[in-house]
């Protein structure tokens, strides 16, 4: 199990079960778990997730798939102090339609 701090400053947490998830859900992701951790640290946005979840993103400029795709990482924080990540993978944009929770 691997840990990293939200801006939210909770400790998120990466299991070992989620990361065998996303590696077969995502196979795209699977040399990609630093980036996970980095996107969950320094967003470039964090939007509100349908069910309390939140969504971190961030623009990666080349990535195991192709260029200019963003890291979408999933992940509810659970308490005042912790939290757990649920799924991560690339897609091309952001959804705009979602309420932003974090910005810099």
């Amino acid at each position: 199990m691997i840990s990293v701090n939200s801006k939210n400053n909770r400790l998120i947490r990466l299991t070992d079960e989620r990361i065998k998830h996303i590696s077969i859900n995502h196979p795209e992701t699977k040399d990609c778990f630093s980036w996970i951790l980095e996107t969950i640290e320094n967003p470039d946005l964090i939007l509100a997730g349908d069910f309390g979840e939140l969504i971190a993103t961030r623009l990666y400029p080349k990535t195991p798939v192709t260029y200019d795709k963003y890291l979408t990482v999933v992940y509810k924080e659970t308490s005042n102090l912790d939290g757990f990540i649920l799924t991560a993978y690339f897609s091309r944009s952001i959804n705009k339609t979602r309420a932003i929770v974090w910005k810099p």
